[in-house]
């Protein structure tokens, strides 16, 4: 059974990293961003939404749990944010590779909303990278619905 905990400062430490790398990689694979700045933006942006890591106002960041294991975690901006006054803010989850495809991520989910929920928030957003599939198949499955769509093509230099 999974459990949400709040993230302690040495688990974001140790995930932080790992964050800003991934977020990067998938700004350079769907958004064509040279690494780079992929990374810059990644580290800038992470920076700003969590100044104070777990102690950063508006943000719940909570480690996944079953038992003493940990399988993942999620971490969300409470309404207030850039998102908007009434939306709360799905900026991450992932579980563990060694723990995938056993219902870890959609429990997350299930477990922050009701969390999202005492709190008094109506609504939960989200983005989503497009060739994220198995991400995107799992939100619908859980009754998220596409609210906004952003479409690129890349264009090659002229000869």
């Amino acid at each position: 059974m999974v459990e949400l905990v709040p993230m302690t400062a040495d688990e974001f430490a140790r995930l932080r990293e790992p964050l800003v790398r991934s977020y990067a990689e998938a700004m350079t694979a769907d958004r064509g961003l040279p690494p780079p700045v992929a990374l810059e933006r990644a580290t800038t942006q992470l920076r700003e939404l969590l100044p104070d890591g777990v102690d950063s106002a508006g943000s719940l960041l909570r480690t996944a749990r079953v038992g003493d294991v940990e399988v993942g975690w999620i971490w969300v901006s409470l309404p207030g944010s850039p998102a908007g006054p009434h939306t709360a803010w799905l900026n991450n989850v992932e579980v563990h590779p060694g723990h995938r495809r056993r219902g870890h991520g959609r429990r997350m989910i299930q477990l922050i909303e009701a969390e999202l929920a005492a709190l008094g928030a109506p609504e939960l957003g989200l983005n989503v990278f497009g060739s994220n599939t198995g991400a995107i198949h799992l939100y619908r499955s859980l009754g998220y619905r596409v609210a906004a769509q952003q479409m690129t093509k890349r264009i090659s230099p002229a000869s």
